[in-house]
Order: C-alpha cells, then structure tokens, then sequence
C-alpha cells in the first residue's frame, strides 16, 4: 500500500510536493524544532518568543502564502564566527519565519532524497552522527587502511553552483512550485551591515535546508569513490579516503580532484593530502588520529578542541571570581560533562591531565581568597587535595572514562 507521499511519484521523480509543505502538520513539527533551537532574529528582528508569542497565527498566514504561491523568503542576516587561525566564518542567519519554511521543506524532502545517499556520508543524516563516522575510520586504520587522502573543499557551502545543485534536485522532484521555493532560499539578498547583495553561487552556512542541499550536491562524488573500490568517510563537506597503499591514495586523490574540478569546487591547495598515519597525524570531526607506540594508531582532541575547552574554563575560574565554590564547580560540571560526551572516547591520557588542571586553576581561585599570590601550586595541593574537590562532587573526566570502559 503506498503512503500518501509516495501516491505522488512517478518513474522516481515526485510531482506532487508542495502540499505537503504547507500541511498544519507539517509547519507545526517545523516551528516546534525551530523554537525549540532558540537561534538569533533575523533581519525582521523577531525573536522566537516573539514568533512563538503568535505561532497559530503565523503558521496559518504561512499556509496560505505557500499554498498560494506568493510567499517570499526575507534577506538573511550575514554574521561571523571567529575562527581560531584569526580568520572569520560567515553565517547567514534567516528570519524564524524562513526557517520554519526550510525546516518543513526539508522534513518533506529529506526521505527522497534519503534513499539515494551513500553509505559512507554520515553528516546531517537521520539516525547518523559524528560518532559513526568517527568509529569507521577507526575500524578502517585498525585494519590497515594507513594512507589517508584527506580532503579539504575551500569555502564548499559558499561554492556549490546553483545550476548544478537544482539540476540534481531536479532528478528526483519535479514539483515546480517547491523547485521555484528552493531556488529562492539560493537567491535570498545578504544583508551585512548596510550593504546588501544576492549570492551567484552557494548555500548559506546556518541555514535549516543547507545542510541536506550539501549532501545533494556531494552524493555523486560518494557513489563514484564507492564504485571505485575506495574507503571514504564524509561528514557534511570533511572527508577522509582511507587506503592500504601510497599508490592508491594518490589514484583516489586524483579521483577526487577531477571529480570537484568538473563541479566547480576547489581542493584546498595545502590542506588536502595524503597522510601515512604511522608518520604523522591527521584531523578529522575535533580528533586527532596519530600512531604511537607499539604500532596503535591512537586518538584525542586537536589542539583546537582542547584550546576552545580550555578558554571556556578559563572564563569560568578566574582568581577574580566571586562566586562560591558550589557554584564555579556546578558550571564547570556542566562544561566538563557536555564535552566528556564527545571526547569520551579518546585516549585515556587525555583524562589525567585535563583533571590535573581544572584542580589547579580551582586551587588558584581558592588561593586568591586566602591573599596569597600566584598560581595554586606546591603546599596547595595539601590544603586541597584531590579528594578536596571530590568532595565538592566536581566532575572527574579520568574517573568517567573508567566507568565508561568498564560498561563496555
């Protein structure tokens, strides 16, 4: 018996979409994600409480604007996220009224074009995370795939041609009015600051339907390296190709290379290389992968991880805070544990020396209180010792990934 979604296809193409967008259903489940996501205002500079404050009434003048063809998206809010090597990353942020149209366009689209992706794409996918693609390259090193192609697409989401990408689109919808919508959110004006322009190419970072248009677009690039034999793991635009030999890294590499010249992409010129693992390391989703002794091919935060963690810490135990002890250690939990999440399963080295020093920036604080100078040191770790802030109940990074070896 067909779902109502699938009486609308014909010869794999669905003709019949835009109904489904704008169904009650549908932009109810969109907005429920949307404010549940409590992101920035756009440029209408109405917040998701706002929004929220009205949600019935929006969402129905949504449904007739969508069902009559005459809704149009607003300008995106151009932002930049500092990077750590001083650079910027820019963000467009629409208005939460585009993103509730996007978010439902995308629960619409997403089971299509589901079906058509590769195994080896792992980003923005349902039931998929960074955790699996993670665990395959390291069943990969393990079984002797040390030859890493590892592949750096220059500024990729601001890259992808929009007449490729809805040509591609194209091959499996055929709803005019939904293509016509697509192809809007592609030309959405730019406001950064006061001035304002319509992008020729790209998908704006920050987008709700940005991320399933970047596998669109990469999917053919999956399915060609598969067909040739090769180990490749993708998340979003970060993918690594993992060989047995140098000489089938370089065959891979070059697979690569003609592939995103014939698409209009560009290979970063000195990030994308082939790496022996058992010589040097590489990075891949906040990892470092690296061989150390005895031949295991180990992992642990990248500097940056470790350097963003750090940061974040030290805001939270200045000398200078006035806080309670409780009170900085319950932050400091919270930080710990939402990033012992991620890297629980790196190297147990990694745990030691971060808990060492959390406990010595605490002991600076307390220090401070007592009118001593300098950083906790020496003497300081009897008057505090580490069952001191046990105790106190701060979280134990090195204890946590005990526990967690031993439930596996």
């Amino acid at each position: 018996m067909l779902t109502t979604l699938e009486m609308g296809v014909q010869g794999g193409v669905w003709f019949s979409l835009i109904d489904k967008v704008y169904t009650e259903r549908t932009l109810r489940a969109a907005s429920t994600r949307v404010l549940a996501n409590h992101g920035a205002a756009g440029v209408d500079h109405v917040t998701v409480e706002a929004y929220a404050a009205h949600l019935d009434k929006e969402l129905a003048d949504l449904a007739t604007t969508l069902r009559q063809g005459t809704y149009r998206p607003q300008s995106v809010r151009r932002a930049y996220v500092p990077k750590p090597d001083g650079t910027q990353r820019p963000l467009g942020i629409p208005t939460v009224r585009d993103r509730v149209v996007q978010t439902a366009l995308r629960h619409v689209l997403e089971p299509i074009f589901e079906r058509t992706f590769a195994e080896q794409s792992y980003g923005f996918r349902p039931g998929r995370g960074c955790k699996d693609a993670l665990h395959r390259v390291d069943q990969l090193l393990k079984d002797g795939h040390h030859y890493v192609v590892d592949v750096d697409l220059q500024s990729y989401f601001d890259t992808i041609p929009h007449d490729r990408l809805m040509d591609r689109i194209r091959q499996q919808v055929a709803d005019g009015r939904v293509l016509d919508l697509l192809a809007s959110f592609l030309k959405q004006g730019v406001l950064d600051g006061l001035e304002e322009w319509t992008p020729e190419d790209g998908t704006p970072q920050g987008a709700a339907i940005s991320p399933l248009l970047a596998n669109v677009y990469l999917n053919p690039l999956d399915h060609l390296l598969a067909e040739q034999g090769y180990q490749a793991v993708r998340y979003a635009d970060d993918v690594v190709i993992l060989c047995r030999t140098p000489e089938e890294a370089q065959r891979a590499l070059d697979a690569v290379r003609a592939w995103t010249a014939d698409n209009g992409l560009t290979l970063h010129p000195t990030k994308t290389r082939i790496v022996d693992v058992r010589q040097e390391g590489f990075d891949f989703l906040g990892y470092h992968f690296v061989r150390i002794q005895r031949g295991i091919i180990a992992h642990w935060p990248r500097k940056r991880s470790l350097h963003k963690l750090k940061d974040n810490l030290r805001a939270q135990t200045k000398r200078t805070n006035g806080r309670c002890l409780p009170c900085i250690v319950a932050n400091v939990n919270r930080t710990l544990r939402g990033w012992f999440g991620y890297f629980q399963h790196s190297y147990f080295t990694t745990f030691d020396r971060l808990d060492s020093w959390i406990r010595g920036r605490l002991r600076s604080v307390l220090r401070k209180r007592q009118k001593r100078r300098g950083r906790g040191r020496g003497k300081d770790h009897q008057r505090w010792p580490n069952a001191f802030f046990a105790k106190h109940g701060l979280f134990s990074l090195l204890t946590a990934h005990r526990l967690a070896c031993q439930s596996l």
